[in-house]
């Protein structure tokens, strides 16, 4: 039975921030061309939404205006992605979702995490003994793990949930007969995926229409996507796991419907209908960790999203960063998330299948021992050795050192709120652009290729690697939808995707608000740097081509560019009790921040501490 929502206000100091008019939902009854103005921000009453896509957001505003919660818009939004951010999201994939329940005060989550057929063993990617290549697995029926997409929707809407799926399915159904309108982004999404797009019929006939690449302006149409939604609003996601939805995955994926004419090598999956039909969707307790008087809420293993960013944040807490200059400051997160990542590398795996010391690692005692590896006159060296949280020695590590290792970096993320205060931060992903570029037959989704988020094989042997293929277990994720609480209320909620990146988006967006004293809007949008226990930082081109690049070199930083990191959203409660909506404003196109009932502009001074 669906349990009644919260239906409290509540009122919170929030960050800094210059709020400029919010954007409401237009009608859902516009044509898709006049459904596609995007702002990064908005503001304003009854509840918000922020994704990469306006179809997507108006999705969920719409059902926040007719009466839904937090969770029915955070579904209905993910289901529109499932339409207009295919190689990103779906039915076909999997995620995290983490959810503030206003009433209650709390903080729950559930770990939708693809799993691996129960055939899988640690050479699930090895060929005579050597570690596949990573193209020649993506592209496999082999890469593909049980879908948890929907069974996270069942679960959310069925636990806190006030709509039924088939409700809440409605304008993604909508959004698929009609058609959304392509852009720049799409387009060169599928340009990067046309040859292997091109080499399966199904997958050719939806997003290569006539063969050709879509053309930016024109209206994409997914009938079959639009049938499949209407078969499990009817029928229940159940018809996925144990239906005929499930016959159709599961033949496909031991089968791959590859044009006879292709001379791709698409290697067969074991994936079965009894890996479909014992696949459930976890709750799990969040990861929570205390940084400058909040209570940083994340998401726990299988994912090391929760528990990296609050190492780092623990790590980070002895430096006064607001007062920093931007070089010390870079160069505390930069050592901060390169301990962070080493101690990922080692510790973190599926629960049930490792012994995964979550405690111990976001503790304090733990970070301490860490923190004082860095020295803001040297530079650390990677791959750093990780520390052994059970037993915390000072600036001694607990290991010998490995490389972190390859993580896809496509996936989206949406933030949702209510009127009555309930928070929605959720991840979802194929993991690939493109997923396997598998897609159903007549069903119109992609299948994932989650299973190349394992370790194909340890970066080091004398190493453990808690993140091989076994029987059901979950790949290791970096997602990381975070909730941010004060005394019990919310603050902010973000996340962001970009595989391993995320959860250096997450931490720098986290600083850049709490610490920096910038805007939601302008910390999702600062340039950014991400660190993995890697030789080199990463650094989008606002800090390639800043004089602090020069003054961290100095130090002994090495870098290296990537044009774009992440892709994030987010909300924030003002004191009066409007939210305020944010996205990208640049990146993957600009996102789309919505509210229910905006207002004009607002000045916003306010501290969070």
């Amino acid at each position: 039975m669906r349990r009644s929502v919260a239906r409290s206000v509540s009122l919170s100091a929030v960050l800094a921030a210059v709020v400029t008019i919010g954007a409401a939902a237009p009608s859902s009854s516009a044509p898709p061309s006049a459904r596609q103005s995007k702002s990064p921000v908005a503001v304003g009453y009854g509840g918000a939404v922020s994704s990469v896509d306006a179809d997507a957001s108006a999705a969920g505003i719409e059902v926040l205006r007719e009466g839904g919660n937090a969770v029915d818009a955070a579904v209905a939004t993910a289901a529109a992605l499932g339409v207009t951010e295919p190689y990103s999201a779906g039915l076909g994939g999997g995620g995290y979702f983490v959810y503030y329940d206003a009433r209650r005060h709390t903080v729950e989550t559930i770990d939708g995490r693809e799993t691996a057929p129960r055939s899988a063993d640690s050479s699930l990617f090895l060929e005579n003994g050597k570690p596949l290549a990573f193209d020649e697995a993506v592209t496999s029926g082999l890469a593909v793990g049980t879908p948890g997409t929907p069974a996270t929707w069942d679960t959310a809407l069925d636990t806190w949930g006030s709509r039924p799926l088939r409700q809440v399915l409605k304008p993604a159904v909508r959004l698929a007969k009609d058609g959304f309108v392509v852009d720049g982004t799409f387009r060169s999404q599928t340009e990067g995926n046309q040859a292997r797009f091109a080499d399966f019929p199904a997958t050719r006939k939806i997003f290569l229409p006539g063969g050709q690449l879509p053309v930016v302006g024109s209206v994409l149409k997914n009938p079959d996507l639009a049938r499949t939604y209407e078969e499990v609003g009817r029928k229940g996601v159940g018809e996925l796991y144990k239906g005929k939805l499930a016959d159709d995955i599961v033949r496909t994926v031991r089968n791959p419907p590859v044009d006879p004419k292709s001379t791709r090598v698409v290697r067969h999956g074991d994936l079965t209908t009894k890996d479909l039909a014992s696949y459930r969707a976890l709750r799990r307790a969040p990861t929570k960790t205390a940084y400058r008087g909040l209570d940083v809420y994340g998401m726990a293993p299988s994912s090391s999203g929760g528990t990296s960013i609050g190492e780092a944040l623990n790590i980070l807490e002895s430096t006064n960063l607001s007062k920093a200059s931007e070089a010390r400051y870079l160069h505390r997160y930069i050592e901060a998330s390169r301990i962070a990542f080493a101690d990922r590398g080692r510790w973190v795996g599926d629960p049930a299948f490792e012994d995964v010391p979550t405690r111990q690692l976001l503790s304090r005692r733990f970070a301490d021992a860490r923190e004082c590896l860095i020295k803001d006159n040297a530079v650390l060296t990677s791959p750093l050795a990780p520390g052994d949280p059970r037993h915390p020695a000072k600036c001694k590590a607990g290991g010998k050192a490995a490389p972190t290792t390859y993580e896809g970096e496509n996936t989206t993320h949406l933030t949702v709120a209510d009127k009555w205060g309930n928070v929605v931060a959720y991840t979802l992903t194929i993991e690939q652009t493109g997923g396997s570029g598998i897609t159903v037959p007549g069903r119109g989704f992609l299948l994932n290729n989650e299973l190349t988020d394992f370790s194909f094989a340890p970066a080091d042997p004398a190493v453990h690697d808690p993140n091989l293929p076994g029987p059901g277990k979950r790949p290791r994720s970096s997602i990381s939808p975070t909730i941010v609480l004060k005394h019990g209320e919310p603050v902010l909620a973000l996340g962001s995707p970009g595989g391993a990146t995320i959860i250096t988006t997450v931490l720098q967006s986290l600083i850049g608000t709490v610490d920096r004293g910038l805007p939601l809007v302008d910390a999702i949008a600062a340039p950014r740097a991400s660190q993995r226990n890697a030789a080199t930082t990463e650094l989008e081109p606002g800090l390639w081509n800043s004089p602090v690049r020069t003054k961290l070199e100095s130090l002994g930083h090495a870098f290296k560019l990537n044009p774009e990191i992440g892709a994030a959203t987010g909300v924030q409660r003002l004191p009066d009790g409007r939210w305020l909506a944010a996205a990208e404003k640049v990146r993957r196109g600009g996102g789309s921040a919505m509210v229910v009932k905006p207002t004009g502009r607002w000045w916003w001074q306010s501290a969070v501490r």
